[in-house]
């Protein structure tokens, strides 16, 4: 029924019943109807059921929501509220989040198809980025400068930039909006939020609790839609000081070269293609499972995925056979059984695209060891399904060693020596992470330093936390989410000089 007229509401339901639900876009504190009366079907991934429809949004609504967003900073009371303040709304927010955590969970399964056992977790932990930066919103200091001009007081201040336009990716939308959101917010900023127009369903629902936690009207908006209606208009509007967007390298570079045109900062995390470096003094069970985890959990779809797994060649033909018989017992089927391990492809596009690179690595040579087509057993109750995917036989020069594919298909490259596995490691467009499984020291500190990446896990993969910065190296974008590093992005320096006393000076040379 895209494009169709729905039943509004006023705002979203709260209960995972099987009745349809309308959403409306939130803006300014109220749940307001699509300026073009238009609403698109969002549907479950597992069963391929719609369950829900979601405000077609257009110029016209991110015209409003931005509108708001500029009034609540400048005006109003989020413009006068103290750091600390900031703060403890912040910090209630967390409290909610905690209370709401499992309807949460439950929400994202029903929205894009990952296991309720990574979302449930994701959900109970997304209270800690609102903690943090809870915390953090007063201890951002300037600093008292010495000068050499006599006569001078000299510090500097950071402020926040204003609005800050925020665009989430469908595969993990609470927990990256928290990345983005809980900095901005703790640093002074309003927020136009968009969510991937696959999984806005749990973003809107999450409005509520931003909503209860006190947060003055205009602080927070959401507004639904697709790219070219919404996002591009997003990006391209006068008043947003500052994108901040998660998705594919090659959105992240038109969003790039729109934010140019605006001499506007973003925050870019884009794609990755990482590899993951198996050694032959590793913990070999446990590089085995770093190895699945890296590329099989979340069905492969998460920019951090392990997807080019080199391994040292003595001991690759034992590696591979091994890792063969744990993943080929990988249960698929209902992302919401806590025993399943992997789930169906998120969207329709998504699972083609997954298809044509199985057949791409077949055409190039490389040879399928495990999967390589469509899962259709036990368990399979839509048609969004892809068997777990090994290929060996892989250069780094094949397509399927490249380029992202964003599925749980991994490409197993041998490698000599150390010096062998930092060239094929590094020699790719990406740099978002890597993984080492080693258990000399001595080559985990030397790993770590020369891969190019913004994260290296030594004896571990996929690890995140609140506290630790977040971001790539080259195509995988710039800037750090998490971290104390990430509420800076969310600001400025302002430089203030002040003469204590006032003399004549010449008034054409610099003082």
């Amino acid at each position: 029924m895209a494009g169709s007229q729905a039943a509004s509401c006023s705002s979203p339901t709260r209960t995972m019943s099987d009745v349809m639900k309308t959403y409306q876009h939130y803006i300014n504190g109220a749940w307001v109807k699509p300026a073009s009366g238009q609403y698109f079907d969002t549907d479950n991934p597992y069963t391929g059921e719609v369950w829900a429809q979601i405000a077609k949004g257009n110029t016209e609504d991110v015209a409003r929501a931005v509108a708001a967003a500029k009034a609540a900073f400048e005006t109003g009371p989020w413009a006068e509220m103290r750091p600390t303040a900031r703060g403890k709304l912040l910090v209630k927010l967390a409290e909610i989040i905690e209370r709401e955590a499992e309807r949460l969970g439950e929400l994202e399964v029903r929205d894009n198809g990952k296991l309720i056992a990574e979302m449930g977790t994701q959900t109970r932990y997304l209270a800690e980025w609102y903690r943090y930066y809870g915390g953090l919103s007063d201890k951002v200091e300037g600093a008292v400068l010495p000068s050499d001009r006599p006569g001078i007081f000299n510090y500097t201040k950071h402020e926040p930039l204003g609005v800050v336009a925020m665009i989430t990716p469908w595969n993990s939308p609470l927990l990256l909006l928290a990345w983005k959101l809980a900095p901005a917010l703790a640093a002074g900023n309003t927020a136009v939020v968009k969510p991937s127009e696959f999984t806005s369903a749990s973003t809107l629902e999450f409005m509520e609790l931003v909503k209860e936690a006190g947060f003055p009207d205009g602080v927070v908006n959401c507004v639904t839609g697709f790219g070219l209606d919404t996002g591009a208009p997003l990006v391209e509007h006068p008043d947003v000081a500052k994108v901040a967007f998660t998705g594919s390298d090659l959105a992240g570079q038109k969003i790039y070269e729109a934010a140019a045109k605006k001499i506007m900062p973003v925050t870019l995390e884009l794609g990755g293609k990482s590899p993951n470096i198996v050694f032959e003094d590793a913990d070999f069970e446990a590089a085995v499972m770093g190895a699945i985890s890296g590329i099989f959990a979340a069905t492969g779809q998460t920019c951090i995925a392990g997807s080019r797994l080199l391994v040292q060649r003595s001991i690759h033909d034992s590696f591979v056979k091994r890792l063969v018989e744990v993943a080929g017992e990988a249960k698929i089927g209902d992302p919401m059984s806590m025993d399943t391990h992997v789930g169906p492809v998120t969207t329709p596009p998504q699972y083609k695209k997954i298809l044509h690179y199985i057949n791409v690595a077949r055409e190039d040579g490389a040879t399928c060891v495990l999967g390589g087509k469509p899962y259709t057993g036990d368990g399979a109750k839509g048609d969004r399904f892809v068997e777990p995917t090994i290929f060996t036989g892989v250069s780094n020069e094949m397509r399927i060693a490249q380029e992202e594919v964003f599925g749980p298909i991994l490409s197993v490259i041998p490698f000599d020596t150390e010096e062998d596995a930092i060239r094929i490691g590094n020699d790719i467009l990406f740099g978002l992470a890597a993984g080492v499984w080693t258990s000399d020291i001595g080559r985990a500190f030397r790993m770590s330093d020369k891969l190019k990446a913004g994260t290296v896990w030594v004896n571990t993969y996929r690890a995140v936390s609140f506290m630790t910065p977040f971001g790539g190296f080259k195509r995988s974008g710039q800037g750090r989410e998490s971290g104390q590093e990430a509420i800076k992005e969310f600001m400025q320096v302002k430089s203030v000089w002040i003469a204590q006393q006032t003399t004549a000076a010449n008034p054409f040379i610099m003082r």
